[in-house]
């Protein structure tokens, strides 16, 4: 299970180090691509697969919207032996990505999230506990 709050720096080339923790559970290839709330998002292989297939699964002319923000801007990328992967431009755009970055664990994939706009969300979040425990209620947890 992914879970923990990593920070981190893109360099110059783009490059991103990966958490560790992270990267045993993400296998040897993984694939990063556009994710919801502007941030993006890190599936295991299988985990992404099985995405695939629940689209398929639903119906391709239903899902087509998002199934091209997924796919279309979806990168395989491999961890280099410093741990660090390689984020396209295009993917480094979508989520404002420049310099500080904040990589999270969500159980079966990671975020990755520019390091402000993190923290911004998350206070949100904080702040807003009543509409927390409203969604935990309709989730019956």
């Amino acid at each position: 299970m992914l879970m923990g709050e990593y920070d981190y720096a893109i360099d110059a080339k783009g490059r991103l180090n990966f958490p560790a923790r992270f990267r045993e559970e993400m296998g040897e290839r993984f694939v990063v691509t556009r994710w919801l709330d502007g941030c993006l998002v890190a599936f295991p292989m299988q985990e992404f697969e099985q995405v695939a297939e629940a689209f398929a699964q639903k119906g391709m002319a239903k899902s087509r919207d998002i199934q091209r923000f997924l796919f279309a801007a979806a990168e395989e990328v491999s961890p280099d032996k410093q741990g660090r992967i390689l984020l396209p431009a295009v993917l480094r755009k979508h989520a404002g990505l420049d310099k500080d970055v904040t990589i999270i664990g969500n159980r079966n994939h990671a975020e990755i999230w520019d390091t402000a706009a993190w923290r911004a969300y998350n206070e949100r979040l904080e702040t807003d506990s009543a509409a927390l425990a409203a969604t935990m209620e309709e989730l019956e947890l």
